[in-house]
């Protein structure tokens, strides 16, 4: 009997900033995918932490992929699906 190797989870984060509309659009869309696939994300505040603000200045919202961006200021539903089907 063969055994799948079981690939971990992706880790999705938004790294995102108060106040910021297009970074409540973008979470929109996460919270509307990511649960039909088993998956969630997680916030993190780009003026809370000084690499993140060094690495991404204002260019939020930025959708994270094990740490990774791979996708930057606006995401739709399709293009996240495609993300997410690409890796999970």
């Amino acid at each position: 009997m063969f055994f799948r190797a079981r690939i971990p989870l992706a880790v999705y984060e938004l790294v995102t900033r108060d106040g910021c509309h297009l970074c409540d659009e973008m979470a929109a869309v996460l919270d509307a995918v990511l649960p039909g696939y088993g998956l969630s994300w997680s916030p993190r505040d780009v003026d809370a932490e000084p690499e993140l603000r060094a690495r991404f200045t204002d260019a939020v919202p930025v959708l994270l992929r094990d740490g990774q961006p791979v996708a930057k200021v606006r995401l739709d539903r399709r293009s996240l699906i495609r993300i997410v089907e690409g890796r999970r």
